[in-house]
């Protein structure tokens, strides 16, 4: 099989990985939740993955990293945290439906939703968010990159225009956090929310938020944290304030073991390597007469995510039979993004898209481009 939907989940993981979940499900206990060595091995894993992410993002503190089941479960913790009826926000038209979906959720209670259109290829005119901007806003809510195009927003200068305008920056990073450079300080990350099981390398299960100190999320989960058990009001202080309940820490051990193992191999080797994947099949694909790719174009920045259709044929079925007849793992339709497809015209055939991965060879990529050219040429 040619696996190519590491951006829906990275597979094959490191051998660490699955190594290390196994071996919290033999020696480790719950967090918290005893005196006794098995629990406290527990502790020395849940604070050992928060310092490797809170370095890996640039965080001085590992205490605003806190851990949830997945990045939709931490997109939904900050904007109910923090939003509240009658405040305004504006976000992109390239968001994915964990963050579209909690805004029109939000939005049926009261608050002011305003989607800043972006261009053909998914990415934000500035000027757009500026003028959007104007007239004050409670928060900016944004992808760090595009499920669909692979597009990257420009979240150092999103950050600068939301706080000139006195508003938080909200990111989803489930796209970027393990393979693109994220400094929460530099970039003006207020909040950021993260998948465990994409390009960290971790289990499915595994995710979560980062919360600029000072900023107070509002808990939508109450309960036991294995801290200040005497009172039966929950903590102020983080990250017990987000993390009611026992954790998976058998998944945070096999998230810690995929952060270990990208500081070891390096986040801008697989990053480079990634983007060399990408570039060839970019430049494959667009010789293949029939194809239509989208995004943006060879030599700007992107992550390894290519869209792509052929005619007005239906992607899901392209995928499906891409894998039935070519052995090619793949995602068809519409990615849980309607904005982004709306945006981009392929609201209607949606898109087929390849997302190579760390351990994606350059072998997978020509017999994906034959394949793709064999399936062009038969219909």
């Amino acid at each position: 099989m040619i696996y190519l939907d590491n951006a829906a989940t990275s597979w094959p993981k490191p051998a660490a990985v699955p190594r290390a979940v196994a071996a919290c499900l033999r020696r480790a206990a719950s967090p918290g939740r005893g005196g006794h060595g098995l629990s406290r091995e527990a502790d020395k894993i849940m604070f050992a993955a928060r310092e490797e992410l809170s370095a890996l993002f640039a965080a001085t503190n590992s205490s605003t990293i806190t851990f949830t089941a997945n990045a939709t479960d931490a997109v939904n913790t900050a904007l109910f945290g923090l939003l509240a009826p009658g405040d305004r926000v504006v976000t992109t038209s390239m968001e994915h439906n964990a963050v579209a979906r909690p805004l029109r959720a939000l939005e049926n209670r009261g608050l002011i939703l305003d989607i800043v259109p972006c261009d053909h290829t998914g990415a934000l005119p500035l000027d757009n968010l500026r003028s959007a901007l104007k007239g004050g806003a409670k928060a900016v809510v944004a992808t760090h990159a595009s499920n669909v195009t692979g597009t990257i927003m420009p979240l150092a200068d999103i950050g600068r225009l939301a706080h000139d305008a006195g508003a938080l920056l909200i990111v989803d990073a489930a796209q970027t956090a393990g393979v693109e450079p994220i400094d929460v300080a530099a970039m003006g990350i207020d909040a950021m929310a993260f998948s465990g099981h994409k390009s960290l390398l971790g289990p499915q299960g595994t995710g979560g938020l980062y919360v600029r100190e000072g900023i107070m999320v509002e808990p939508f989960r109450h309960g036991g944290t294995g801290s200040l058990s005497e009172s039966d009001r929950q903590p102020l202080f983080y990250p017990d304030r987000l993390e009611s309940g026992t954790p998976n820490t058998p998944g945070i051990a096999g998230l810690l073991a995929g952060v270990r193992y990208i500081n070891k191999r390096g986040l801008e080797n697989i990053r480079i390597a990634e983007y060399q994947l990408t570039a060839d099949l970019l430049a494959g694909l667009t010789q293949i007469p029939g194809i239509a790719v989208y995004g943006p174009p060879a030599g700007e920045p992107r992550t390894a995510v290519v869209s792509f259709t052929v005619g007005d044929q239906d992607s899901g079925e392209i995928a499906h039979r891409l894998d039935r007849e070519f052995g090619i793992a793949c995602r068809g339709g519409l990615h849980c993004a309607p904005w982004a497809h709306q945006t981009i015209g392929s609201l209607v055939t949606g898109t087929v898209r390849f997302s190579p991965g760390c351990f994606t060879a350059a072998a997978d990529i020509a017999a994906a481009l034959a394949a793709v050219a064999d399936f062009a040429g038969a219909n």
